[in-house]
């Protein structure tokens, strides 16, 4: 939410995703993303000094975070690539082929946040 208070959608996580504030984390400062669970979700935290801990330890544990980290890393870049050269229906007919069960599994007015339109253009959209 920013000073306006004017929410703001970075993201969705689906199952076996995982999120969190990068800089927050790896920075050790407060953070400026929150989460916020849509459905009932199982939740899992990991220190920075643990995380640090198990990676020097285990070879393949550093390698799985190092793939989580860049499927995220390019996550992103496609959103803000979107933002940047797609309009409203690109982004939501590129939302709807890579993430179709989101229709059924977000509400509407949160889609439309994440897309960047309003509830009514969202509406328009999808018809």
């Amino acid at each position: 939410m920013d000073e306006s208070a004017k929410q703001h959608i970075v993201s969705f996580a689906m199952e076996d995703w995982w999120e969190t504030d990068f800089n927050a984390y790896y920075a050790q400062r407060r953070a400026v993303f929150s989460l916020a669970c849509l459905e009932n979700t199982e939740t899992y935290s990991l220190s920075l000094e643990n995380f640090n801990r198990l990676c020097s330890g285990l070879q393949k544990m550093e390698h799985f975070f190092l793939m989580k980290s860049i499927a995220g890393h390019i996550g992103s870049q496609e959103r803000i690539l979107s933002f940047l050269t797609s309009d409203a229906r690109a982004r939501y007919e590129n939302l709807i082929n890579k993430s179709p069960s989101l229709l059924q599994r977000v509400p509407k007015a949160t889609l439309a946040l994440y897309l960047g339109v309003s509830r009514e253009t969202l509406s328009r959209l999808g018809s």
